[in-house]
């Protein structure tokens, strides 16, 4: 049976799901997270490294002589060097689509809450505020109805759908913008330039991969583009988005607010702009960390590393 080390298992599985199909593979172990100097002597002997974000370099790979199999417990790769694993023959997986639904509704959780605000206004009924209110309601920030609103999908594959499919039944208009679709309309969604969408729209939704080309994507003269009342939303990478330049946009009030669930340092530093930004809510990258979503993830990864020790490896993204 071969070894199989997963070096950071804690935010895939802090508990609450099972290693089971794992074990059924090879003689597993899992730690919760690895520090660079601990990915050798943990993966020393190891046939099989599973990792999220724990970085593989080339001098990993060259002090790993049995490794033969990485599998990346995520859609993104990039902690991989998947040029050394190419010289070494060393397939590379990934788990392309595991969380499609729960980064979809985690676009909705910002929309809605940049909208209407409920834990401001949860918290300020808890404070008091409800109870020595002279009237039956009171609001603190005007409540945006999103029926005839426009959002603009940045990027248009599987997660990018869902959070069209989601926007209409909401009765909103539909832009996307994507390198391989020409202009014009299909299935009720309006294909656009990525200028047209931003000057054009309510929301602003991110769903690009990271590439050099998208990499500050959205810079200072494209956030000077939206609407002064747009809003927008980052679930997909956080370098895609100029975060200084998104900061002082939101404090000037050139954009209305921003709800982003990546950034391009995680953790951010102390110091990080869009911490206190005016009108930005961040959450610590949990658009794909449902119970269910992290379940498939589990299922898919033993399915993943069960093809390849079949002699069928599949979802293999460095072409070995």
């Amino acid at each position: 049976m071969p070894k199989i080390v997963c070096l950071d298992g804690f935010t895939l599985n802090p508990g609450d799901l099972d290693w089971r199909p794992l074990h059924a593979l090879g003689e597993f172990f899992a730690y919760e997270r690895s520090a660079p100097h601990e990915v050798v002597p943990r993966a020393d002997g190891a046939e099989i490294v599973l990792t999220n974000k724990t970085v593989l370099a080339r001098e990993h790979f060259a002090q790993l002589p049995k490794l033969r199999y990485v599998g990346v417990l995520a859609t993104g790769y990039n902690v991989v060097d998947l040029a050394a694993a190419r010289d070494r023959k060393i397939p590379v997986t990934n788990v392309p689509s595991y969380g499609t639904r729960s980064v979809a509704q985690m676009v909705f959780a910002h929309v809605l809450n940049l909208t209407h605000r409920v834990g401001v206004h949860a918290e300020a009924v808890r404070a008091g505020r409800w109870t020595e209110c002279p009237d039956f309601c009171f609001w603190d920030v005007p409540l945006v109805d999103l029926e005839g609103l426009t959002m603009g999908i940045v990027g248009f594959g599987r997660i990018g759908k869902a959070t069209g499919a989601l926007a209409r039944a909401f009765g909103m208009r539909v832009l996307a913008c994507r390198a391989a679709s020409p202009s014009g309309e299909r299935d009720g969604v309006h294909y656009v330039s990525l200028e047209e969408l931003l000057r054009e729209s309510d929301v602003v939704s991110l769903h690009c991969p990271l590439t050099p080309e998208t990499k500050g994507l959205i810079h200072r003269e494209r956030l000077a583009l939206m609407k002064p009342t747009a809003f927008l939303i980052n679930t997909s990478r956080g370098p895609l988005v100029d975060e200084a330049a998104l900061a002082e946009a939101l404090d000037v009030g050139k954009i209305a607010g921003a709800g982003l669930d990546v950034l391009s340092m995680e953790p951010p530093k102390a110091d990080h702009p869009l911490l206190k930004a005016k009108n930005c809510f961040l959450t610590p990258h949990i658009a794909w960390a449902t119970r269910a979503a992290r379940a498939r993830l589990l299922q898919a990864v033993a399915d993943n590393l069960r093809a390849f020790l079949a002699g069928f490896p599949k979802n293999v993204v460095n072409g070995v």
